[in-house]
């Protein structure tokens, strides 16, 4: 049987999908979305949540130990995968979107009305962990179910529907860029420390319960459907076995990724305000027109990623961000450039490996060790460089003393990410192929 690797151009490759089959891609994305709304509202929102919660420390290292809860966050992420992807492998895709995205939303509501620590004191700010971390293990297995999803729904453009559920989770990001510029031009400043940042959360939660309620509908993939009875009884110890390889070398071609968007989504709206002194009204905006952007060239480079094989294209996206992170950190520092227009063209420099990151990694599994293999392997690159990029952006400035230092952890995860393109060949073939 021809793998996407060995002939990338199938004779069915452009088959144009079917308004069932976007619809439930769509579906799958919703828990995404979510996910990256609230991975980028707590970045945006960061300064206020700090002074919320670690009010008895200096600013500095509120902003410090308010980054730190968010790295925490992810920290369960690889546990949460684990479990429920073994759920996933073993009984179905579908009953852990159902569960998941239920508890996310009501854990991202709880995290909107928690009293300041002004009021309950440490109860307050252990309580904001505790829920950082009941949110982080579901969605652990959020993203990596989707794209387990709907590469086994429609397997042939494998690179495209990706790209659709990565153009859908850019929408909640958008969503939370605009939550953002909403809340600052609808409240006065001494408004939004106070309960600006809990709108945001609350807001969140409730898009949440709707897809929740959404995804009722949703089928169990045919691939999985048609192997069921085959289905491996320890996914989990099926996949360390066998494949432990491919998650290794998931993890290095995801690092570039993960650290992106750790540092340009989460770290970037309080570095830009704080750090940099730009206008926030002016960052929202910007961060709109990026978001719009890469959304966009998440797509193309997923069409793209169809019709040649995609280490190509992920190599490519590395080195421009191992030779470009310099430059554009440099710019953004000395106010050379225009912010909307320097964050655009940064949007566009990450879509090659954006949009090829998440079919790659579903190519190194087969079906019955698929969703596993992807929770783990996103969960733990994005744990390591993402949830930690804020937390290492903030220190490399204080350790330099240097603006731009946030570069030399994206060169990192990205030069990590261009050497693992050189050995996916040997794990790649999975989609489509026998379980």
């Amino acid at each position: 049987m021809p793998t996407l690797e060995s002939s990338p151009v199938l004779g069915a490759a452009k088959e144009r999908l079917t308004v069932s089959q976007m619809r439930l891609i769509i579906l799958a994305s919703l828990g995404g979305a979510l996910e990256f709304y609230d991975f980028v509202v707590y970045g945006v929102f960061a300064q206020f949540i700090g002074a919320a919660f670690f009010s008895m420390l200096d600013p500095m290292m509120s902003l410090v130990m308010s980054f730190a809860v968010f790295a925490i966050g992810y920290l369960s992420r690889p546990v949460g995968g684990a479990v429920l992807s073994w759920f996933g492998d073993r009984y179905g895709r579908r009953r852990v979107f159902i569960v998941s995205v239920i508890v996310v939303s009501l854990s991202t509501i709880g995290m909107g009305l928690v009293p300041t620590y002004s009021s309950w004191g440490l109860a307050a700010t252990f309580t904001m962990i505790g829920l950082r971390l009941i949110q982080g293990f579901c969605l652990g297995g959020e993203l990596p179910g989707s794209i387990t999803y709907v590469v086994e729904t429609v397997p042939r453009r494998a690179g495209y529907v990706c790209g659709i559920v990565f153009f859908c989770v850019n929408s909640g990001v958008l969503l939370a860029a605009s939550m953002n510029l909403f809340v600052h031009s609808a409240l006065a400043p001494s408004q939004v420390p106070i309960y600006g940042w809990r709108i945001a959360f609350v807001f969140g939660g409730l898009v949440g319960l709707l897809g929740f309620w959404l995804r009722r509908k949703l089928e169990e993939t045919p691939e999985f459907a048609e192997m069921k009875h085959l289905a491996s009884k320890h996914p989990f110890a099926e996949l360390w076995r066998e494949h432990w390889r491919a998650v290794v070398l998931g993890i290095a071609t995801t690092a570039a990724t993960a650290g992106y968007n750790g540092l340009l989504f989460a770290h970037m709206p309080a570095y830009l305000d704080k750090v940099l002194r730009y206008d926030p009204h002016t960052v929202a905006v910007a961060q709109n027109v990026a978001l719009a952007t890469a959304s966009l060239g998440i797509l193309i480079v997923g069409y793209i990623g169809d019709s040649m094989p995609r280490r190509y294209l992920m190599r490519a996206g590395a080195l421009v961000l191992v030779v470009l992170s310099m430059p554009f950190y440099a710019t953004l520092v000395a106010h050379g450039m225009d912010l909307i227009v320097l964050m655009l063209l940064g949007g566009l420099g990450a879509a090659l490996i954006n949009g090829t990151f998440a079919c790659i990694i579903a190519d190194m599994f087969p079906t019955r060790v698929r969703f596993s293999g992807i929770a783990i392997t996103f969960n733990l690159s994005f744990t390591i460089f993402s949830g930690t990029a804020p937390l290492i952006g903030t220190w490399l400035i204080g350790k330099t003393g240097s603006s731009a230092a946030p570069a030399y952890f994206m060169i990192a995860c990205a030069a990590l990410t261009f050497v693992g393109t050189f050995f996916l060949k040997r794990v790649s073939g999975n989609i489509g192929a026998a379980g």
